[in-house]
C-alpha cells in the first residue's frame, strides 16, 4: 500500500467560474492543514466521463508514490452508481464508478477497488448533488492523513470500465482512431511507436505513410517545427502515441475531423 505525501489531484469538468473547486478544497483543508493540490484540470467538457479518463491516464503516473487522485465527472451523481476508492502498488484514486478509472484499472498492478460506505469519512449531511465535495474530498484528506483503505468500504470485483478501443491490423495497415485533440488542434491517436516498429519490421524498406480522412501524410518528423504551415504531419510524441499536427495551426480545424475518426498507417 503507498504511503500518502499528502499531495492531492483534482480533475473535475467544474470549470473555474462556480465555487465547486474552492469547496473541495477548503473541505480538504479543514480535516488535513498541510494536504497540498494540484489541479489536473477543470475543463473537462461537461459529463465527458471518456475525456477526464484519458486527461488521467495521460499524466497521473508522473506524480510521488501515494499522491491520491480525485477525478469527479459525474453525470450520475445522486443516483445508485458507486462512489469507489481504487488503491494500486503506487497510487490512491477517488471517483464515480463510471468508467473514469478505465486506464488505471487496464495499466496498473496491485489494484484493489473498494466502494465507499463508511459515513463516517463524509460531511454530514450528505447531498444528492455535490458528492466531490460531500463525499470525495474529505476521504481524500483522510486517505493523506493515513486512514487505511479498509476502513473506506468492503471490496467489489465488477467496477464499470469503458470500452476502451485498440488498433486492429488489417493486412498491410494499422487501424486506429483519434483518442483526443488537444487544445492546440493536434490529433492524438491510440497507434504507440510500438505498433509502427511492428508493422514496420513487417514492410522493410518502405516508408511509412498515415491516412486521415482523405489526407495522406507521407512519413514522419520528430519535432513540430520540422512541419510545415498549413501542412499536416505526424510524429510520435512524448507519449509514444501517433500524432497529427500542423506547424502553428489546428489540424483538427484544417482537416475538419475529431474525436473517434479513423487513422490508417500502411
Amino acid at each position: 500500500m503507498p504511503n500518502p505525501p499528502g499531495l492531492i489531484t483534482l480533475l473535475t469538468d467544474f470549470g473555474d467560474q462556480d465555487s465547486f473547486v474552492a469547496s473541495m478544497k477548503g473541505v480538504i483543508l479543514t480535516i488535513n492543514p498541510q494536504a497540498r493540490f494540484v489541479d489536473l484540470s477543470h475543463q473537462v467538457p461537461p459529463h465527458s466521463v471518456d475525456e477526464a479518463a484519458y486527461l488521467l491516464k495521460s499524466c497521473y503516473r508522473y506524480f510521488p508514490e501515494g499522491t491520491v487522485h480525485v477525478a469527479v465527472v459525474d453525470p450520475g451523481v445522486g443516483s445508485a452508481r458507486r462512489p469507489l476508492l481504487v488503491t494500486t502498488s503506487r497510487y490512491y484514486f477517488l471517483g464515480p464508478d463510471n468508467g473514469l478509472f478505465s486506464y488505471v484499472l487496464m495499466d496498473e498492478d496491485e489494484v484493489e477497488v473498494r466502494e465507499i460506505e463508511n459515513q463516517q469519512y463524509c460531511l454530514k449531511p450528505v447531498g444528492h448533488t455535490f458528492d466531490g465535495r460531500d463525499l470525495f474530498a474529505p476521504c481524500a484528506a483522510w486517505l493523506t492523513k493515513g486512514t487505511p483503505p479498509s476502513s473506506f468500504g468492503q471490496i467489489i470485483h465488477d467496477p464499470i470500465t469503458l470500452p476502451i478501443v485498440q488498433p486492429s491490423r488489417q493486412g498491410n495497415r494499422l487501424v486506429g482512431r483519434i483518442e483526443h485533440v488537444d487544445r492546440f488542434g493536434n490529433l492524438i491517436s491510440n497507434l504507440t511507436l510500438q505498433h509502427l516498429e511492428e508493422l514496420h519490421s513487417v514492410m522493410k524498406h518502405r516508408q511509412l505513410s498515415v491516412r486521415i480522412g482523405e489526407q495522406i501524410i507521407e512519413g514522419l518528423v520528430v519535432n513540430y517545427s520540422e512541419g510545415m504551415a498549413e501542412q499536416p504531419a505526424a510524429l510520435i510524441n512524448s507519449d509514444g502515441r501517433l500524432e497529427i499536427f500542423v506547424k502553428e495551426a489546428s489540424a483538427s480545424d484544417l482537416l475538419k475531423v475529431g474525436k473517434g475518426v479513423p487513422v490508417e498507417v500502411s
